[in-house]
Protein backbone atom coordinates (compact mmCIF):
# COMPACT_ATOMS: atom_id res chain seq x y z
CA UNK A 1 0.00 0.00 0.00
CA UNK A 2 1.64 3.33 -0.95
CA UNK A 3 1.11 6.35 0.76
CA UNK A 4 0.83 10.63 -0.07
CA UNK A 5 3.69 12.29 2.19
CA UNK A 6 3.82 16.00 3.39
CA UNK A 7 6.61 17.93 3.34
CA UNK A 8 8.75 16.73 6.30
CA UNK A 9 9.09 20.49 7.83
CA UNK A 10 5.31 21.31 7.44
CA UNK A 11 4.21 17.65 9.08
CA UNK A 12 6.60 18.28 11.82
CA UNK A 13 5.66 21.54 12.45
CA UNK A 14 1.75 20.97 12.51
CA UNK A 15 2.80 17.55 14.73
CA UNK A 16 4.37 19.81 17.10
CA UNK A 17 1.70 22.72 17.26
CA UNK A 18 0.25 23.19 20.75
CA UNK A 19 -2.88 22.02 21.27
CA UNK A 20 -6.02 22.73 23.68
CA UNK A 21 -6.19 21.26 27.02
CA UNK A 22 -7.12 17.68 27.78
CA UNK A 23 -10.31 18.13 30.22
CA UNK A 24 -13.70 18.19 29.45
CA UNK A 25 -13.00 21.98 30.14
CA UNK A 26 -13.14 23.93 26.50
CA UNK A 27 -10.55 25.89 25.09
CA UNK A 28 -11.67 30.01 24.63
CA UNK A 29 -11.95 29.70 20.97
CA UNK A 30 -14.31 27.26 21.36
CA UNK A 31 -17.28 29.14 21.79
CA UNK A 32 -17.17 31.17 18.04
CA UNK A 33 -14.25 30.00 16.02
CA UNK A 34 -11.66 27.05 15.02
CA UNK A 35 -8.65 26.90 16.91
CA UNK A 36 -5.77 29.73 15.30
CA UNK A 37 -3.80 26.35 14.40
CA UNK A 38 -6.25 24.88 12.87
CA UNK A 39 -6.20 26.56 9.46
CA UNK A 40 -2.35 25.83 9.15
CA UNK A 41 -3.88 21.77 9.41
CA UNK A 42 -6.39 21.89 6.93
CA UNK A 43 -4.20 23.58 4.49
CA UNK A 44 -1.00 20.70 5.05
CA UNK A 45 -4.28 18.35 4.76
CA UNK A 46 -5.19 19.36 1.46
CA UNK A 47 -4.19 16.87 -1.40
CA UNK A 48 -3.39 14.29 1.40
CA UNK A 49 -4.33 10.44 1.02
CA UNK A 50 -6.08 9.21 4.57
CA UNK A 51 -5.53 5.48 4.75
CA UNK A 52 -8.68 5.34 7.27
CA UNK A 53 -8.29 1.40 8.52
CA UNK A 54 -12.01 0.66 9.69
CA UNK A 55 -14.07 -2.51 9.96
CA UNK A 56 -15.91 -3.60 7.00
CA UNK A 57 -18.05 -5.67 7.50
CA UNK A 58 -21.29 -3.55 7.12
CA UNK A 59 -22.40 -2.56 3.55
CA UNK A 60 -24.13 0.75 5.55
CA UNK A 61 -21.20 1.39 7.04
CA UNK A 62 -19.17 1.42 3.87
CA UNK A 63 -21.43 3.03 1.83
CA UNK A 64 -21.48 5.87 4.96
CA UNK A 65 -17.53 5.73 4.68
CA UNK A 66 -17.92 6.65 0.78
CA UNK A 67 -20.09 9.15 1.31
CA UNK A 68 -17.81 11.08 3.92
CA UNK A 69 -14.92 10.58 1.07
CA UNK A 70 -16.97 12.14 -1.32
CA UNK A 71 -17.72 15.37 1.16
CA UNK A 72 -14.16 15.44 2.35
CA UNK A 73 -12.61 15.66 -1.31
CA UNK A 74 -14.96 18.13 -2.12
CA UNK A 75 -14.68 20.64 0.86
CA UNK A 76 -10.98 20.01 1.91
CA UNK A 77 -9.29 18.37 -0.77
CA UNK A 78 -8.26 15.16 1.04
CA UNK A 79 -8.62 11.93 -0.11
CA UNK A 80 -9.90 9.00 2.36
CA UNK A 81 -9.23 5.50 1.48
CA UNK A 82 -11.17 3.38 3.58
CA UNK A 83 -8.87 0.21 4.08
CA UNK A 84 -11.17 -2.69 4.78
CA UNK A 85 -10.09 -4.91 7.98
CA UNK A 86 -11.99 -7.64 10.03
CA UNK A 87 -9.96 -6.77 13.11
CA UNK A 88 -8.27 -3.74 14.66
CA UNK A 89 -5.70 -6.25 16.37
CA UNK A 90 -4.29 -6.43 12.99
CA UNK A 91 -3.68 -3.09 12.31
CA UNK A 92 -1.92 -2.89 16.13
CA UNK A 93 0.28 -5.30 14.99
CA UNK A 94 1.24 -3.57 11.79
CA UNK A 95 1.81 -0.68 13.44
CA UNK A 96 4.14 -2.40 16.27
CA UNK A 97 6.26 -4.06 13.33
CA UNK A 98 6.26 -1.21 11.97
CA UNK A 99 7.95 0.94 15.10
CA UNK A 100 10.13 -2.30 15.81
CA UNK A 101 11.61 -1.51 12.49
CA UNK A 102 12.40 1.24 13.18
CA UNK A 103 9.90 3.51 11.13
CA UNK A 104 9.13 6.98 12.65
CA UNK A 105 7.58 9.89 12.15
CA UNK A 106 5.89 9.52 8.61
CA UNK A 107 6.76 6.09 7.77
CA UNK A 108 3.69 4.32 8.14
CA UNK A 109 1.32 3.46 6.23
CA UNK A 110 -2.10 3.93 8.59
CA UNK A 111 -3.17 7.43 8.88
CA UNK A 112 -6.23 7.01 10.90
CA UNK A 113 -7.98 3.87 12.70
CA UNK A 114 -11.23 2.99 13.94
CA UNK A 115 -10.80 1.86 17.00
CA UNK A 116 -11.53 0.85 21.20
CA UNK A 117 -11.35 -0.61 24.29
CA UNK A 118 -8.34 -3.62 24.63
CA UNK A 119 -6.72 -2.22 21.12
CA UNK A 120 -6.65 1.39 22.18
CA UNK A 121 -5.47 0.79 25.90
CA UNK A 122 -2.61 -1.74 23.92
CA UNK A 123 -1.24 1.11 21.50
CA UNK A 124 -1.74 3.75 24.30
CA UNK A 125 0.41 1.21 26.69
CA UNK A 126 3.21 0.51 23.99
CA UNK A 127 3.44 4.15 22.46
CA UNK A 128 2.10 3.61 19.09
CA UNK A 129 -0.50 6.24 19.47
CA UNK A 130 0.55 10.26 18.00
CA UNK A 131 0.42 13.40 20.00
CA UNK A 132 -3.26 14.28 21.34
CA UNK A 133 -5.17 15.67 19.22
CA UNK A 134 -8.70 15.26 20.08
CA UNK A 135 -9.58 18.48 21.72
CA UNK A 136 -7.80 20.27 19.24
CA UNK A 137 -10.30 20.00 17.15
CA UNK A 138 -12.90 22.60 16.39
CA UNK A 139 -15.90 20.16 16.28
CA UNK A 140 -14.97 18.85 19.83
CA UNK A 141 -16.90 21.52 21.35
CA UNK A 142 -19.87 19.95 20.74
CA UNK A 143 -19.39 16.73 21.98
CA UNK A 144 -20.99 15.83 25.14
CA UNK A 145 -18.52 14.91 27.49
CA UNK A 146 -21.13 15.05 30.70
CA UNK A 147 -24.01 13.17 29.57
CA UNK A 148 -21.32 10.83 28.13
CA UNK A 149 -18.23 10.24 29.74
CA UNK A 150 -17.29 7.28 28.10
CA UNK A 151 -16.04 10.16 25.42
CA UNK A 152 -13.21 10.51 27.45
CA UNK A 153 -12.69 6.84 29.05
CA UNK A 154 -12.37 4.15 26.69
CA UNK A 155 -13.21 0.97 28.62
CA UNK A 156 -12.01 3.10 31.86
CA UNK A 157 -8.92 4.05 30.38
CA UNK A 158 -8.46 7.98 29.99
CA UNK A 159 -8.46 9.17 26.26
CA UNK A 160 -5.87 11.89 26.97
CA UNK A 161 -7.07 13.37 23.97
CA UNK A 162 -5.24 10.47 22.06
CA UNK A 163 -8.17 9.45 19.96
CA UNK A 164 -11.51 11.36 18.82
CA UNK A 165 -15.20 10.24 19.43
CA UNK A 166 -17.03 9.00 16.70
CA UNK A 167 -20.14 6.86 18.24
CA UNK A 168 -21.70 5.69 21.23
CA UNK A 169 -22.94 1.92 21.96
CA UNK A 170 -24.86 0.58 24.97
CA UNK A 171 -26.27 -2.99 25.67
CA UNK A 172 -29.81 -3.27 24.34
CA UNK A 173 -32.32 -6.02 23.99
CA UNK A 174 -35.15 -6.68 21.87
CA UNK A 175 -37.87 -8.82 21.56
CA UNK A 176 -41.49 -9.23 19.63
CA UNK A 177 -43.88 -7.54 21.98
CA UNK A 178 -46.61 -10.48 21.03
CA UNK A 179 -44.44 -13.33 22.90
CA UNK A 180 -42.81 -11.39 25.30
CA UNK A 181 -45.12 -8.37 26.64
CA UNK A 182 -43.26 -7.87 29.96
CA UNK A 183 -39.47 -7.77 29.50
CA UNK A 184 -36.98 -8.22 32.49
CA UNK A 185 -35.42 -5.28 33.61
CA UNK A 186 -32.06 -6.77 35.23
CA UNK A 187 -29.68 -9.94 35.28
CA UNK A 188 -31.79 -11.69 38.06
CA UNK A 189 -35.36 -10.86 36.09
CA UNK A 190 -33.88 -12.58 33.02
CA UNK A 191 -32.89 -15.67 35.11
CA UNK A 192 -36.43 -15.54 36.29
CA UNK A 193 -37.46 -15.54 32.45
CA UNK A 194 -35.26 -18.41 31.59
CA UNK A 195 -36.48 -20.62 34.47
CA UNK A 196 -40.20 -19.75 33.09
CA UNK A 197 -39.33 -19.84 29.76
CA UNK A 198 -36.64 -23.17 29.52
CA UNK A 199 -34.86 -23.42 26.04
CA UNK A 200 -35.86 -20.01 24.72
CA UNK A 201 -33.04 -17.25 26.41
CA UNK A 202 -29.02 -17.57 25.24
CA UNK A 203 -26.55 -15.26 24.41
CA UNK A 204 -23.45 -15.66 22.09
CA UNK A 205 -20.45 -17.65 23.24
CA UNK A 206 -17.78 -15.69 23.95
CA UNK A 207 -15.29 -14.24 23.06
CA UNK A 208 -17.65 -13.05 20.75
CA UNK A 209 -17.99 -9.55 21.94
CA UNK A 210 -21.44 -9.54 22.24
CA UNK A 211 -21.02 -13.00 24.43
CA UNK A 212 -18.68 -10.65 26.80
CA UNK A 213 -20.22 -7.77 27.06
CA UNK A 214 -23.71 -9.95 28.55
CA UNK A 215 -21.22 -11.59 30.76
CA UNK A 216 -19.38 -7.21 31.61
CA UNK A 217 -23.07 -6.86 32.33
CA UNK A 218 -23.48 -9.77 34.57
CA UNK A 219 -20.25 -8.88 36.51
CA UNK A 220 -21.36 -5.27 37.24
CA UNK A 221 -24.73 -6.06 38.42
CA UNK A 222 -23.15 -9.06 41.06
CA UNK A 223 -19.88 -7.22 42.01
CA UNK A 224 -19.80 -6.11 45.72
CA UNK A 225 -17.26 -3.57 44.53
CA UNK A 226 -18.17 -2.01 41.56
CA UNK A 227 -15.50 0.89 41.38
CA UNK A 228 -13.14 -2.09 41.65
CA UNK A 229 -14.02 -2.81 37.90
CA UNK A 230 -12.66 -0.03 36.74
CA UNK A 231 -9.39 -0.19 38.06
CA UNK A 232 -6.55 -2.75 36.17
CA UNK A 233 -7.43 -5.95 37.10
CA UNK A 234 -5.38 -7.91 39.98
CA UNK A 235 -5.66 -11.81 40.81
CA UNK A 236 -7.42 -10.72 44.41
CA UNK A 237 -9.62 -7.94 42.73
CA UNK A 238 -10.55 -10.87 39.82
CA UNK A 239 -11.46 -13.54 42.47
CA UNK A 240 -13.51 -11.16 45.29
CA UNK A 241 -15.77 -9.04 42.44
CA UNK A 242 -16.36 -12.54 40.77
CA UNK A 243 -17.27 -14.81 43.71
CA UNK A 244 -20.91 -14.13 42.51
CA UNK A 245 -20.60 -13.93 38.89
CA UNK A 246 -20.45 -17.85 38.22
CA UNK A 247 -23.21 -18.84 40.94
CA UNK A 248 -25.22 -16.70 38.26
CA UNK A 249 -23.95 -18.29 35.53
CA UNK A 250 -24.30 -21.80 37.11
CA UNK A 251 -27.94 -21.43 37.52
CA UNK A 252 -28.51 -19.52 34.24
CA UNK A 253 -27.33 -21.84 31.61
CA UNK A 254 -29.33 -25.22 32.76
CA UNK A 255 -32.36 -22.99 31.44
CA UNK A 256 -30.58 -21.46 28.22
CA UNK A 257 -31.20 -23.14 24.73
CA UNK A 258 -29.66 -26.51 24.24
CA UNK A 259 -29.07 -26.41 28.30
CA UNK A 260 -25.94 -23.83 27.88
CA UNK A 261 -23.96 -26.82 26.48
CA UNK A 262 -23.72 -25.09 22.72
CA UNK A 263 -24.02 -21.00 22.14
CA UNK A 264 -25.18 -19.59 19.74
CA UNK A 265 -22.13 -18.64 17.05
CA UNK A 266 -23.00 -14.23 17.51
CA UNK A 267 -25.53 -11.30 18.10
CA UNK A 268 -27.11 -12.04 13.95
CA UNK A 269 -27.66 -15.52 14.94
CA UNK A 270 -29.01 -14.96 18.19
CA UNK A 271 -31.25 -11.99 16.03
CA UNK A 272 -32.47 -14.59 13.28
CA UNK A 273 -33.34 -16.82 16.50
CA UNK A 274 -35.15 -14.67 17.47
CA UNK A 275 -37.18 -13.37 14.27
CA UNK A 276 -37.57 -17.12 13.94
CA UNK A 277 -39.80 -17.96 17.52
CA UNK A 278 -36.54 -20.00 18.45
CA UNK A 279 -35.43 -17.76 21.17
CA UNK A 280 -37.22 -14.66 23.06
CA UNK A 281 -34.96 -12.05 23.39
CA UNK A 282 -32.10 -10.94 21.01
CA UNK A 283 -28.89 -8.57 22.01
CA UNK A 284 -27.27 -6.04 19.80
CA UNK A 285 -24.59 -3.01 20.93
CA UNK A 286 -26.56 -0.97 18.85
CA UNK A 287 -30.10 1.24 20.06
CA UNK A 288 -31.02 1.27 16.51
CA UNK A 289 -30.43 -2.36 15.53
CA UNK A 290 -34.32 -3.39 16.01
CA UNK A 291 -35.09 -0.61 13.74
CA UNK A 292 -32.67 -1.07 11.22
CA UNK A 293 -33.76 -4.31 10.59
CA UNK A 294 -38.01 -3.34 10.70
CA UNK A 295 -36.89 -0.69 7.76
CA UNK A 296 -35.54 -3.76 6.26
CA UNK A 297 -38.67 -5.85 6.44
CA UNK A 298 -36.29 -8.86 8.24
CA UNK A 299 -38.00 -8.02 11.32
CA UNK A 300 -41.77 -7.64 12.42
CA UNK A 301 -43.02 -4.40 13.29
CA UNK A 302 -43.92 -5.76 16.48
CA UNK A 303 -40.42 -5.78 17.83
CA UNK A 304 -38.97 -3.42 20.33
CA UNK A 305 -36.04 -2.39 22.16
CA UNK A 306 -35.18 -1.21 25.37
CA UNK A 307 -32.37 -1.26 27.95
CA UNK A 308 -32.62 -2.45 31.55
CA UNK A 309 -34.19 0.31 33.98
CA UNK A 310 -31.06 1.07 36.00
CA UNK A 311 -28.86 0.98 32.75
CA UNK A 312 -26.79 -1.20 30.54
CA UNK A 313 -22.49 -1.48 30.10
CA UNK A 314 -21.69 0.92 27.43
CA UNK A 315 -18.59 2.72 25.32
CA UNK A 316 -17.70 5.20 22.45
CA UNK A 317 -16.02 4.18 19.52
CA UNK A 318 -13.15 5.86 18.13
CA UNK A 319 -10.56 6.96 15.56
CA UNK A 320 -6.92 6.71 16.34
CA UNK A 321 -4.43 8.59 14.64
CA UNK A 322 -1.04 6.55 14.55
CA UNK A 323 2.92 7.91 15.87
CA UNK A 324 3.60 6.91 12.15
CA UNK A 325 0.98 8.38 10.62
CA UNK A 326 2.52 9.95 6.82
CA UNK A 327 -0.87 12.12 6.62
CA UNK A 328 -1.66 13.52 9.95
CA UNK A 329 -3.00 16.58 9.27
CA UNK A 330 -5.53 14.61 6.85
CA UNK A 331 -6.50 12.51 9.00
CA UNK A 332 -7.80 15.25 11.74
CA UNK A 333 -9.20 16.95 9.26
CA UNK A 334 -10.83 13.84 8.77
CA UNK A 335 -11.92 13.17 12.43
CA UNK A 336 -13.47 16.71 12.84
CA UNK A 337 -15.35 15.90 9.40
CA UNK A 338 -16.42 12.64 11.64
CA UNK A 339 -17.79 15.13 14.49
CA UNK A 340 -19.42 17.68 12.48
CA UNK A 341 -23.61 17.73 12.97
CA UNK A 342 -23.91 17.04 9.15
CA UNK A 343 -21.64 13.80 9.61
CA UNK A 344 -23.03 12.85 12.86
CA UNK A 345 -26.76 13.01 11.65
CA UNK A 346 -26.39 11.26 9.04
CA UNK A 347 -24.42 8.53 10.90
CA UNK A 348 -27.38 8.68 13.29
CA UNK A 349 -29.90 7.97 10.42
CA UNK A 350 -31.12 4.15 10.21
CA UNK A 351 -31.39 4.90 6.74
CA UNK A 352 -27.97 5.41 6.86
CA UNK A 353 -26.48 4.01 9.20
CA UNK A 354 -28.30 4.21 12.85
CA UNK A 355 -25.38 4.74 15.26
CA UNK A 356 -25.83 7.37 17.97
CA UNK A 357 -24.08 10.59 18.14
CA UNK A 358 -21.42 11.71 20.22
CA UNK A 359 -22.47 15.22 19.86
CA UNK A 360 -24.60 17.21 22.57
CA UNK A 361 -27.55 17.72 20.72
CA UNK A 362 -29.49 20.26 22.41
CA UNK A 363 -26.45 22.45 22.18
CA UNK A 364 -25.77 22.68 19.10
CA UNK A 365 -27.19 25.74 16.41
CA UNK A 366 -30.58 25.56 15.58
CA UNK A 367 -29.84 24.69 12.54
CA UNK A 368 -27.56 21.96 13.22
CA UNK A 369 -29.94 20.93 15.94
CA UNK A 370 -32.66 20.38 13.18
CA UNK A 371 -30.66 17.69 11.24
CA UNK A 372 -31.44 15.22 14.21
CA UNK A 373 -35.55 16.50 14.86
CA UNK A 374 -37.04 12.96 13.85
CA UNK A 375 -40.12 11.13 14.68
CA UNK A 376 -39.27 7.76 17.03
CA UNK A 377 -39.43 4.83 14.30
CA UNK A 378 -40.67 1.29 15.28
CA UNK A 379 -38.02 -0.72 16.81
CA UNK A 380 -36.00 1.75 18.52
CA UNK A 381 -35.67 2.37 22.40
CA UNK A 382 -38.29 4.55 23.65
CA UNK A 383 -36.48 5.06 27.16
CA UNK A 384 -33.08 5.46 27.13
CA UNK A 385 -31.61 4.17 30.39
CA UNK A 386 -28.30 4.75 32.11
CA UNK A 387 -25.02 3.89 30.10
CA UNK A 388 -23.05 2.19 32.80
CA UNK A 389 -18.92 2.23 32.30
CA UNK A 390 -16.94 -0.65 30.66
CA UNK A 391 -14.50 -2.26 33.40
CA UNK A 392 -11.09 -1.35 32.66
CA UNK A 393 -9.97 -2.99 29.65
CA UNK A 394 -7.80 -5.36 31.60
CA UNK A 395 -10.63 -7.20 32.72
CA UNK A 396 -12.03 -8.88 29.45
CA UNK A 397 -8.97 -11.50 28.71
CA UNK A 398 -9.43 -13.23 32.42
CA UNK A 399 -12.93 -13.08 32.17
CA UNK A 400 -13.03 -14.73 29.11
CA UNK A 401 -10.86 -17.44 30.03
CA UNK A 402 -12.39 -18.09 33.01
CA UNK A 403 -15.80 -18.15 31.00
CA UNK A 404 -14.04 -20.62 28.84
CA UNK A 405 -12.62 -23.03 31.47
CA UNK A 406 -15.35 -23.37 33.17
CA UNK A 407 -18.66 -23.69 30.09
CA UNK A 408 -16.46 -23.87 27.10
CA UNK A 409 -16.11 -27.74 27.09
Amino acid sequence: MTTHRTDWTRRHFLHSLPLAGLGAALPAWAATDAPPAWAMVEKAARGQTVYFNAWAGSEQINTYLQWAAQQLQSSHGVKLEHVKISDAADVIKRVRAEKEAGRTAGEGTVDLVWINGENFATMKRDGLLGAPFAQGLPNFRWVDTVGKPTTLNDFSVPTDGLESPWGMAQLTFFADQKRLPKPPNNMAELLALARANSGRISYPRPPDFHGTTFVKQALLETATDASALARPVTPEAFAAQTTRLWPFFDALHPHLWRGGKQFPQNAAAIRQMMADGELLIAITFNPNEAANEIAAQRLRPTVFSWQFEKGTIGNTHFVAIPYNAPARAGAQVVANFLLSATAQARKADIAHWGDPTVLDVPRLPAAERALFAAKPLPGQVRSTAPTLPEPHASWVEPLEKEWVRRYGS
